[in-house]
């Protein structure tokens, strides 16, 4: 089974363009604090399936847009 890997580069990305602060995404993203989001667009923490699809509703995309492609993730591996 493929497994998908957020790329939380494009995250932070459309979060930019849609001109929210990592404080504004939290709250919506229903964290207490603007730590709990920001510890997982900085990847220091997973991000759940959960939290996937909330931010592609927060930032009006197909959650699809937010997973690197598996070609993409499987040629990483590969190189790496």
């Amino acid at each position: 089974m493929a497994r998908g890997y957020v790329n939380i580069e494009l995250l932070k990305e459309l979060r930019i363009q849609k001109g929210l602060s990592v404080e504004e995404m939290s709250k919506l993203m229903g964290f207490e604090s603007y730590q709990g989001y920001y510890y997982k667009e900085s990847g220091a923490r997973k991000m759940g399936a959960d939290d996937v699809a909330k931010a592609a509703e927060i930032l009006e995309v197909p959650i699809q847009k937010l997973f690197f492609e598996k070609i993409v993730t499987e040629m990483v591996i590969t190189v790496a």
